[in-house]
């Protein structure tokens, strides 16, 4: 199954035209633990600067 993953942050390495994360697998962490309560409250951990 293939599904779209859409990011706006256009200096991560993962970034391709049309706002689409191009990462092989995304690595999403709760910043307070293992539970959110909001999307504030998470994190891309797939993220790499675009050197």
């Amino acid at each position: 199954m293939s599904i779209e993953v859409l990011c706006n942050v256009d200096n991560c390495k993962y970034w391709a035209k049309g706002d689409k994360c191009v990462a092989d697998k995304i690595s999403v962490i709760g910043l307070q633990g293992r539970k959110a309560d909001d999307m504030e409250e998470t994190a891309c951990k797939t993220f790499e600067h675009d050197e």
